[in-house]
């Protein structure tokens, strides 16, 4: 049964949370756009993140970062972004001088994260970085530090906590829509194609679990609202394919919750999976595809009748959400639902899985 009417979609079902999910918010735009230097420009930033400016009410592409002079001539005329606005790596400093710039946006490979998070940080610049966050908890930690004595925001780009459908299931799961929450399942993948950065440990600092993994780990986490305290894991890497001679392929991961929840996750570099499932006592919430770029879709079965959930399309879709909640933060003061401290604690989690997977064993989640 498709929900067709707004009033069927926020009847019971968490109106905060899918309102602000369509790009709904109380404050009026600011006179001036926020503006925006996205720095690194591969296919992510390129695809994904720069045309969805277009879809923003508060925030603005003004500036581009790249080591390719090339890129920056072609991304620059597409997006009238002028010449004084374009920088590359050895110049990024610069960025201090220019007023037009309030957030940089880092979309480099995970290595990179923390050093031109820090680097924007100290030029006075808000910052919006990639997931994961860094490499490392102490990186995370460091960053965390910078923004803070600069006195900027901090936010990190999980997209899907702006798109509806995973906003509204994050209000029945808490809610306890098909009963108390007692078992997740999560699972990510793709199959990774060879030559890309990615696979090279020294730039991504891991494999999977450091790149499609995370949207397991951090559904997992937004779900339940609570924080794991130890995790079980398994690696499982064909060594002798080329793709994975530095970094691992699938590891399957199980957390353990205060409240006694379990989530069993998957990430993977070899097969194909984009999906979660909440499982209660009533019922359960099934997203498939869970969180992909568009396309989402919700089934809820509840006391043995299964039933479809379809929202009507959003003012805004999740990529200009999450870059208008920033700019949002801005203006009015306040911190993003996704802080440097959100990634910390995944980072924190990841730790932990490399590590029981490495000793064949259940760890601790270290705090």
């Amino acid at each position: 049964m498709a929900i067709t009417s707004r009033r069927e979609i926020l009847g019971g079902l968490g109106a905060g949370m899918v309102l602000a999910g369509m790009g709904t918010h109380a404050n009026a735009a600011p006179a001036r756009k926020i503006g925006y230097a996205v720095v690194g420009l591969g296919s992510y930033a390129t695809r994904q993140i720069m045309p969805n400016f277009a879809g923003c009410e508060q925030a603005r592409l003004v500036a581009l970062v790249s080591g390719t002079p090339a890129k920056l001539d072609q991304y620059g005329t597409q997006y009238g972004i002028p010449k004084t606005h374009r920088y590359s790596y050895a110049d990024f400093d610069r960025i201090r001088d220019n007023p037009d710039i309030d957030v940089v946006y880092v979309v480099l490979p995970n290595s990179m994260h923390a050093e031109y998070s820090i680097r924007a940080a100290q030029a006075g610049k808000h910052v919006m970085c990639e997931k994961p966050m860094a490499v490392s908890v102490a990186e995370c930690e460091a960053m965390i530090a910078a923004c803070r004595k600069a006195g900027t925001k901090l936010m990190i780009g999980y997209r899907s906590r702006f798109e509806p459908y995973n906003r509204l299931a994050i209000e029945l799961a808490r809610s306890g829509h098909v009963g108390p929450t007692r078992l997740i399942t999560a699972e990510h993948g793709f199959p990774a194609g060879p030559n890309q950065w990615r696979l090279d440990r020294p730039l991504s600092g891991g494999g999977s679990m450091m790149d499609i993994g995370i949207y397991s780990l951090n559904a997992a986490r937004y779900l339940t609202g609570e924080e794991p305290v130890s995790v079980s894991a398994v690696e499982s890497t064909d060594r002798s394919d080329p793709r994975f001679r530095t970094v691992e392929d699938r590891i399957s991961f199980l957390l353990r919750f205060p409240s006694g929840i379990v989530a069993n996750c998957i990430s993977s570099y070899s097969s194909s999976h984009n999906s979660y499932r909440v499982i209660g006592a009533q019922g359960w919430i099934d997203m498939e595809p869970a969180t992909p770029y568009e396309g989402h879709r919700m089934t809820i079965r509840k006391d043995g009748v299964s039933t479809s959930r379809t929202l009507p399309a959003a003012a805004k879709n999740q990529f200009a959400g999450q870059l208008d909640h920033m700019a949002e933060c801005i203006v009015n003061g306040t911190t993003p639902i996704v802080p440097g401290e959100e990634g910390l604690a995944d980072m924190r989690v990841i730790e932990a899985i490399y590590r029981s997977a490495a000793e064949r064993r259940e760890v601790a989640v270290k705090a």
